[in-house]
């Protein structure tokens, strides 16, 4: 089997494994661990999960692999980077994340690879959606975004960033019927859509939580864009421009009427409180600086034993172990997987759509991550993409990378010649 760039499937996958055998050599000489079993372990792991992917792919009929390729080398260098914080290693509960992850690509792939289907279904993932919310506001108690069962905690917010980003797709078909409302051409659907982004948004804010809020913007932004683009939809140039001011309006109403804990977000000086609320930030910064380009080594950092380093902080974190380099190169690495949907086309205006919204939550979200760890945006909280630890981001972005992949294989039907009874029933 050969890709379609000259490289065989073989050697692809040797560049992969190359990766992971890069970084654990760097654990075995530069790591601190406490027996020589312990990276031994993790290398085993990681390894296997590499060789039972590829091995799985094998039998995945598609035009290309790149996509899975790259994801698994994200999913192994990540389980490498959570397996030595503070000491090397094995994270075993990373591990059974990185293996869900892998099941939810395949499972948002088979969602989202017919078009028909999803079209079809749509008013369940409208349904899946309300659920959600409802859960958030009947599940997790007083204002949270969190529901607690023993001692796991699951984020139905997480979830709903997938079912999102497909109903904006879903009903693309929609805008070939236009009803006219006082004068102005209009789709019924896309009133729902902006609805459900108002739903979120004041859900967002009762819970008190903005910090993934960017995310769900971003995608009922580019899929409203997306929306009126569509050659088929004709849309009225006053629609249009309602809209555009509509928006504009609610911005500078959000900016200006944010709640305090946002505002103080907004005009916070770190360093000025930075044994109080910009400890966390604080910590993060100089820990990357301590880093510098190559990092400590596997095992050797401190800033493990600040909260949500291996999650929200998880940017600073790496760099300080690892090093600035390895860290902008994992970084690379997810982008790769956004690139992927550029190089690789999508062949229909449904699957460009579910692309172009699928590559803004993770964008979004990624930049929200590293900019809030740099201190370059106020510190909002969020994961990054594939690399920090947590079972429902990682379920989340596991179905949105496969919401990708399905635009770059989809199902095809060839239309059947109707029968024609006054010839014998026999098509022509």
């Amino acid at each position: 089997m050969r890709m379609k760039n000259g490289l065989s499937y073989f050697s692809i996958m040797f560049f992969s494994l190359l990766a992971h055998l890069s970084l654990l050599l760097i654990v075995f000489v530069r790591g601190r661990y406490d027996s020589i079993t312990d990276p031994m372990i993790l290398s085993v792991m990681v390894l296997s999960m590499d060789i039972g992917y590829f091995i799985f792919l094998r039998f995945m009929k598609q035009n290309t692999y790149a996509f899975d390729i790259l994801l698994v080398t994200v999913l192994g260098i990540s389980l490498i980077f959570q397996s030595c914080f503070g000491k090397v290693g094995f994270s075993i509960k990373h591990f059974i994340f990185c293996i869900v992850a892998l099941a939810m690509v395949q499972l948002g792939f088979k969602i989202a690879q017919d078009f028909r289907l999803v079209e079809k279904y749509k008013k369940i993932f409208y349904g899946i959606i309300g659920a959600l919310v409802l859960s958030i506001l009947l599940l997790t108690g007083s204002r949270s975004m969190w529901i607690s069962i023993g001692s796991f905690t699951i984020q139905p917010s997480e979830f709903i960033k997938p079912f999102f980003v497909l109903v904006f797709a879903t009903s693309i078909n929609s805008l070939r019927h236009q009803n006219t409302v006082l004068g102005i051409k209009v789709v019924y659907d896309n009133w729902i859509l902006i609805g459900l982004t108002a739903l979120i948004v004041l859900l967002q804010w009762w819970c008190r939580d903005l910090g993934s809020l960017p995310t769900f913007v971003s995608v009922a932004g580019c899929g409203l864009l997306m929306r009126i683009c569509y050659p088929k939809a004709k849309l009225s140039k006053k629609l249009i421009i309602g809209i555009c001011v509509g928006g504009a309006l609610i911005a500078a109403a959000a900016w200006k009427l944010a709640p305090g804990y946002v505002q103080s977000r907004l005009h916070a000086d770190i360093w000025a409180d930075q044994y109080g609320s910009g400890w966390q930030q604080c910590q993060a910064l100089i820990a990357s600086a301590e880093g510098g380009w190559f990092g400590k080594g596997p095992g050797l950092g401190r800033l493990y034993k600040v909260p949500a380093a291996d999650t929200d902080i998880i940017f600073s974190t790496i760099s300080e172990e690892w090093g600035l380099i390895a860290a902008l190169l994992a970084v690379l690495l997810i982008l790769l997987l956004v690139v992927t949907c550029i190089i690789n086309t999508p062949r229909s205006y449904f699957h460009t759509t579910l692309s172009v919204g699928a590559s803004a939550a993770l964008i979004t979200q990624m930049a929200l991550n590293i900019f809030g760890s740099c201190n370059l945006i106020p510190f909002t909280g969020v994961t990054l993409p594939f690399i920090s630890n947590g079972g429902s981001s990682m379920i989340a972005c596991g179905l949105i990378a496969g919401f990708m992949k399905a635009g770059q294989a989809m199902v095809y039907y060839v239309p059947q010649p109707k029968r024609n009874p006054q010839r014998g029933g026999m098509p022509r």
